[in-house]
């Protein structure tokens, strides 16, 4: 049974870098896009950046310039590595393997102003 596990959440001030990383467990890794998601208190889950299996991205326009998603497919490892944190971008950030049913538990990102 395939896995996501996401860590390298915490508090950060503005202006900050933190960077999250999500590890699967399982050989489908390489195979897949994976995405990274948020979700903040009261709001809808909002899509922050996919990576294709051949490291084709996509992010959205409010991260660009400040975050990076890569993958290792040796590791089985997704990263997001957030520069430039914004209070805007508190929220519970999920992993996501493909377009299906398969999530992270999410790891929660504060930044205080």
């Amino acid at each position: 049974q395939v896995q996501l596990v996401e860590s390298g959440g915490g508090l950060v001030q503005a202006g900050g870098s933190l960077r999250l990383s999500c590890t699967a467990s399982g050989n489908i890794f390489r195979v897949n896009t994976m995405g990274w998601y948020r979700q903040a208190s009261g709001q809808r889950m909002e899509l922050v950046a996919v990576i294709s299996a051949a490291s084709v991205i996509s992010m959205v326009d409010s991260v660009k310039g400040r975050f990076t998603v890569s993958r290792d497919n040796a590791k089985n490892t997704m990263y997001l590595q957030m520069n430039s944190l914004k209070p805007e971008d508190t929220a519970v950030y999920y992993c996501r393997l493909g377009y299906g049913e398969l999530w992270g538990q999410g790891t929660l990102v504060t930044v205080s102003s």
